[in-house]
């Protein structure tokens, strides 16, 4: 899709945008050079020291694009150079989009939306067909908490799985999520659902996110779980959030609406599957919280939320260092204990399911762990002697 100019970026009054919409930003717009409009804008935008960065790499794009459509022959007899003009035509600036990302200065010029996907997601294949990939682009997917949430976003859209989005997070980027959490510091205070969205359409502009800068509440949730200007819905959702309210009430109107729930715990890979939208009387959480309603834990206290989280997770499978954690947070601890590698694998597992789950594979309800501590154990090491050592390294 072409995304709407900016308030400010219209050609009939080329008023450049002002810097709280540059900082504030998070979609990109998108410029086709062979409508006079657009091609007015971004003569502005060039007089307007705006652009800080420009990058036209079109030409080795469709020399991909060409080697995608025909591995064998990808230049049809013709010279390489040959080829390529032959693609771009005449005039090969209004060729495919040119993306303005206000938020870095940046200006660069890519393939037209169904090319670029194919090039994007070709090394996909055939672990993904193309007609699976087109169905997958398709989906909208919904991600509330974008701590641990945004690196399944992150690599959702990476794989091709999901072509619109929507994100939640009340939060700002802190120095302490840089553990765990891709940004920079010179994006900290930045809102962690800008963020996710700039580092998403980064990897590809004609994404569709939508963004919940107050996260979740009883006066969005509607509008989070809602049909969009397509008339659709969510097809599937990824919960990451420590609010009880949020994700008992996120699960009602997933269960409500037949959506499909991911949640990853980040402490021995454990990742939950809730199929509501095979099994519409399903308890939540597996059954773990019994019959709870959202309307019976609003408010808790923080030990009685501690206390209901536990039970959402099961206290018993919790690894020795988050057991010994839950009793120093708040008094040697700041927060929970999460890692970087942790975060990654778990956003491995959500996509990799998420994907199948949407491709129709039988895939059920259930909870599943993938400890690495326990794939791969501590061993007493035992000492190699120095004349077997040197052995086999004289036969490398």
């Amino acid at each position: 899709m072409t995304h709407p100019l900016p308030s400010g970026l219209e050609p009939d009054h080329l008023v450049l945008p002002s810097p709280r919409f540059r900082d504030e930003s998070f979609r990109p717009v998108l410029l086709d050079l062979s409508q006079s409009s657009d091609a007015a804008a971004l003569a502005g935008l060039r007089a307007s020291g705006l652009l800080r960065e420009f990058h036209d790499r079109i030409e080795d794009q469709i020399e991909e694009l060409l080697r995608c459509r025909a591995p064998q022959d990808p230049f049809g007899g013709r010279s390489r150079s040959r080829a390529v003009v032959d693609t771009l035509g005449t005039r090969p600036e209004e060729y495919g989009r040119w993306a303005w990302y206000p938020w870095s200065g940046r200006l660069v010029h890519v393939l037209p939306e169904s090319e670029f996907r194919l090039v994007r997601t070709d090394r996909n294949r055939d672990k993904i067909t193309r007609e699976q990939q087109q169905g997958l682009l398709n989906r909208r997917i919904g991600v509330i908490g974008l701590s641990v949430g945004s690196s399944a976003a992150l690599t959702c859209a990476m794989e091709g799985v999901g072509g619109a989005f929507r994100l939640a997070d009340f939060d700002r980027l802190g120095l302490s999520n840089l553990n765990r959490l891709r940004g920079g510091v010179h994006e900290l205070g930045l809102e962690k659902s800008v963020l996710c969205a700039r580092r998403m359409y980064e990897l590809d502009p004609y994404l569709d996110i939508e963004i919940h800068r107050g996260g979740v509440t009883e006066d969005t949730i509607d509008d989070f779980f809602g049909a969009g200007r397509d008339g659709r819905g969510l097809d599937l959702l990824i919960e990451e959030c420590d609010t009880p309210w949020v994700k008992v009430a996120a699960r009602e109107h997933a269960r409500s609406r037949r959506i499909p729930v991911l949640m990853d715990t980040n402490d021995r890979g454990v990742l939950d599957i809730e199929r509501f939208d095979l099994e519409p009387g399903r308890p939540l959480f597996h059954g773990r919280t019994g019959d709870t309603t959202a309307a019976d834990i609003h408010g808790l206290d923080r030990e009685a939320a501690l206390r209901f989280l536990l039970d959402v997770v099961d206290e018993q499978r919790l690894s020795p260092a988050m057991t010994d954690a839950l009793t120093r947070v708040g008094h040697t601890l700041s927060s929970w204990p999460q890692l970087a590698s942790g975060v990654m694998l778990g956003a491995a597992l959500v996509t990799d399911t998420a994907r199948r789950i949407l491709l129709g594979e039988p895939i059920p309800s259930g909870r599943h762990s993938i400890d690495l501590e326990t794939l791969i154990p501590l061993r007493a090491l035992v000492p190699v002697p120095a004349s077997e050592a040197a052995l086999h390294g004289a036969g490398r």
